[in-house]
C-alpha cells in the first residue's frame, strides 16, 4: 500500500558526500514515521535515522553529527544527506514508512565508501 523508491547510492571515497533519496507512493504527510535503516554484508539490518511526522529526530550514535534526515511533504520524499562518509558507512541503504500500524519497505540502494 506504500511503494518506496530509494535513490542515490554509489561509490564515494572516504570523506565525502550522498545524498540518498526516498520517493513514497502516497503523500508522506499521512505516514506517521520514515526513516532510513542500512545492512551491512554480514550484518543485520540496523537502525540509521528516523523522522516522525510530529518532528522528533533518531539517529544512531555512529551518524549523529554526519548524516541528516528530511523530509520534502510536496515531493513525497525523504533525504538522508551523509557526509564525512567512512568505509564502515558501506551497506545498503533501506527506506522505511510506518503507515497505518504496517511497516513498508523500499528495495534498497547500495552505498560503497572506499579509503
Amino acid at each position: 500500500q506504500v511503494l518506496l523508491v530509494e535513490s542515490g547510492g554509489g561509490l564515494v571515497q572516504a570523506g565525502g558526500s550522498l545524498r540518498l533519496s526516498c520517493a513514497a507512493s502516497r503523500s508522506i504527510f499521512s505516514i506517521e514515521t520514515m526513516g532510513w535503516y542500512r545492512q551491512a554484508p554480514g550484518k543485520q539490518r540496523e537502525l540509521v535515522a528516523d523522522l516522525w511526522s510530529g518532528g522528533r529526530l533518531n539517529y544512531a550514535d555512529s551518524v549523529k553529527g554526519r548524516i541528516t534526515i528530511s523530509r520534502d511533504d510536496n515531493k513525497n520524499t525523504i533525504y538522508l544527506q551523509m557526509n564525512s562518509l567512512k568505509p564502515e558507512d558501506t551497506a545498503v541503504y533501506y527506506c522505511k514508512a510506518l503507515w497505518r500500524g504496517t511497516l513498508y519497505w523500499g528495495q534498497g540502494t547500495q552505498v560503497t565508501v572506499s579509503s
